[in-house]
């Protein structure tokens, strides 16, 4: 999960949950938490419409499972502690489905593969410089 989402299930802004984050590092190695890399990043935005203007600077922290249990430990509120409960109930229930259902594991895993080429091109696209177009409408005269 990303952490901007995280820290809107927490109640609290992604700059304080970064933070903490930054004053624990210990706690978070890269397989609880990593940084995306500017294409992931870039994905994304284009995903989620966010312009790449405004908004974050640097590039989400992405945390696994035991990254979001780490969290509850350093975030310590009782709406901390039930979203965690919550957020690991879904990751188990997800994995019993995964392992249960090799086929949907498989049609998961070969989709992804189809559809990053599509938003690399779509992304692309959306970059290119648009060409200006003529005016529509009437036009007054000052003169």
């Amino acid at each position: 999960m990303h952490d901007r989402d995280l820290a809107e299930l927490y109640g609290v802004t992604t700059g304080n949950l970064n933070k903490e984050v930054a004053r624990n590092t210990r706690r978070f190695p890269e397989d609880f938490m990593y940084r995306l890399n500017k294409e992931e990043s870039d994905n994304l935005i284009f995903q989620f419409g966010t312009s790449s203007w405004s908004g974050r600077r640097a590039a989400p922290n992405a945390f696994t499972e035991q990254g979001i249990a780490m969290l509850s430990s350093d975030l310590k509120s009782d709406r901390t502690a039930q979203v965690n409960i919550q957020i690991i109930k879904t990751f188990t229930r997800l994995r019993q489905i995964l392992a249960s259902n090799a086929e949907l594991r498989t049609k998961i895993e070969e989709m992804n593969g189809h559809i990053q080429p599509i938003y690399k091109i779509l992304g692309q696209l959306l970059t290119e410089e648009q060409k200006a177009r003529p005016r529509i409408g009437f036009r007054v005269d000052t003169d």
